[in-house]
C-alpha cells in the first residue's frame, strides 16, 4: 500500500515555508503601512522587518530615511503603553542606519542614534536602569534615574554589545562585540571589554595607535 505520509509532509512543509516568506514580505513595516503612520516619523525608504518583537509608544519614535531594522526588534519609549505623558522624541534613529536582528532599544527620556550607524545582532541600548538601595523594596520596583544616551554618526556597534544609561559615543567609533559600555567614548576610537576600555584611537597626525598598558575604563 502506498504510504502518502512522506509526500504529504513535504507538501505541507513547502506550504508553511512559502506562507512564512509571504508573511515576512507583506508584514514589513514600510512608510506606506498603517503601523508606520503611528510613529512620530518614519522616513522614506525605511523598513522595520517582520516579525517584530514589540513596538511600544511608537508616537515618540522617529526613524530616519533609508534606515533598515532587522527582525524581532524591540523599540520602546516609556514604561508601558498606558503612560500618559511621553517625551516627544524619546527615541530617534538617524538616516541610512542598519540595526541588526533582535535588537532592544528602550528609551525613557532620550536615546539619539546618528546617521549611518550600524548595529550587529542582539544589541541592547537603554537610558534607564533600576535602583537597589531600598532593602525593603524589590529591585524591579526601584526605578533608576533617566540618563540620556547618544551614539554618534558612522559608528559600528558589534554583536551582543550593551550600551548603558548615560553613555555618549562619538563619531566613527567601533564598539567590539559583547562589550558593555558606559561613559564617554571619543570620536574615532575602538573600545571593547566588560566594562569597555579604550583600545585604539586616531591620533592628531592621522595615524591609529593602540592604547598602551592597561587602559582605564571609560568615565561617565
Amino acid at each position: 500500500m502506498l504510504d502518502l505520509r512522506r509526500p504529504l509532509r513535504r507538501l505541507l512543509n513547502r506550504s508553511v515555508h512559502a506562507a512564512w516568506r509571504w508573511a515576512e514580505h507583506v508584514g514589513d513595516v514600510s512608510p506606506d503601512s498603517s503601523l508606520a503612520e503611528t510613529f512620530g516619523s518614519f522616513g522614506p525608504g525605511a523598513c522595520l522587518a517582520f516579525p517584530l518583537s514589540d513596538v511600544v509608544n511608537a508616537s515618540a519614535i522617529h526613524i530616519g530615511r533609508d534606515t533598515l531594522i532587522g527582525k524581532y526588534a524591540t523599540l520602546s519609549v516609556g514604561y508601558g503603553p498606558t503612560q500618559a505623558v511621553l517625551p516627544e522624541r524619546g527615541l530617534r534613529v538617524g538616516e541610512r542606519c542598519v540595526l541588526g536582528a533582535r535588537i532592544t532599544i528602550t528609551a525613557h527620556e532620550s536615546i539619539e542614534i546618528g546617521d549611518d550607524v550600524w548595529f550587529g545582532q542582539d544589541v541592547f541600548v537603554s537610558d534607564a536602569s533600576h535602583g537597589y538601595t531600598d532593602p525593603e523594596l524589590p529591585v524591579g520596583l526601584q526605578f533608576g534615574t533617566h540618563q540620556p544616551v547618544s551614539i554618534g554618526s558612522g559608528t559600528w556597534i558589534g554583536h551582543g554589545a550593551m550600551i548603558l544609561p548615560g553613555t555618549t559615543i562619538g563619531r566613527n567609533v567601533v564598539v567590539a562585540a559583547g562589550s558593555v559600555v558606559r561613559g564617554d567614548v571619543p570620536d574615532h576610537a575602538v573600545v571593547g571589554g566588560v566594562p569597555a576600555r579604550l583600545i585604539r584611537r586616531l591620533d592628531a597626525d592621522g595615524t591609529w595607535s593602540r592604547v598602551a598598558g592597561d587602559a582605564p575604563t571609560l568615565t561617565s
